[in-house]
């Protein structure tokens, strides 16, 4: 099914282009449906998929600052996926604290990989769906994207720690689940990892989305040499 979004993009004119999103059903690896939108470009210069946050906690693949990374993507012309994890929205399952919501960022990788064959892949995320993505070692992977990873809950040492590939970490300044400085103490040993605080913003980013897709979009943009 097609519909239209308006797109939240960095243009700095100001202008809002509209965003043409396909809603679309993927099957994971282990039989479950998720629910997923895509928006792609006609000349796709890499794909992204984009985890949301917590869904005990109201996240859902709507959540503002999915949103942000999904139109900033599409505006600066990579298709992007965003989707329900299990057991959110209409998608099937149940939810599993982040182990086989792995699978459903695979299924979503696996999607939007069909469509941008000759760009770069990237896992992404938000919160919750930061941590599913940093945690996701799949091969075809260019980099991992993470906004407000709330690294100080997880006792887990994620994929991408030890990996070349680049990881890019947008971390807020005054985030209440992890400080910008107890994130650089957790990621001081990663391999290949940056680190950005985004001023003015705790971990729900409210007035500062724009920032968060700007960002976002350079660091796209430094995996295709641009």
């Amino acid at each position: 099914m097609a519909s239209f979004s308006p797109g939240l993009g960095t243009s700095p004119h100001g202008t809002v282009p509209l965003v043409q999103i396909e809603t679309e059903r993927l099957t994971t690896a282990d039989g479950v449906t998720i629910i997923a939108d895509l928006a792609v470009p006609s000349k796709p210069r890499g794909a992204v998929a984009i985890a949301h946050p917590h869904p005990l906690y109201g996240g859902d693949r709507h959540s503002p600052v999915v949103a942000s990374l999904f139109n900033a993507a599409f505006d600066s012309g990579w298709a992007a996926i965003r989707f329900d994890f299990r057991g959110s929205g209409e998608s099937g399952g149940s939810h599993d604290a982040g182990r086989a919501e792995r699978l459903d960022l695979a299924a979503a990788l696996a999607r939007i990989a069909r469509v941008a064959v000759d760009g770069p892949l990237v896992a992404a995320g938000y919160s919750f769906g930061s941590m599913v993505a940093l945690g996701l070692p799949d091969p075809d992977l260019a980099g991992w994207l993470a906004v407000a990873p709330p690294l100080g809950m997880s006792a887990d040492r994620p994929a991408c720690a030890d990996d070349p590939r680049p990881t890019c970490i947008l971390g807020a300044a005054h985030d209440q689940f992890t400080s910008p400085d107890e994130t650089r103490q957790l990621t001081a040993d990663w391999m290949n990892t940056t680190v950005q605080t985004i001023d003015l913003a705790d971990h729900f980013l409210a007035g500062r989305l724009h920032l968060v897709g700007y960002l976002a979009t350079r660091f796209l943009e430094s995996l295709t040499g641009d």
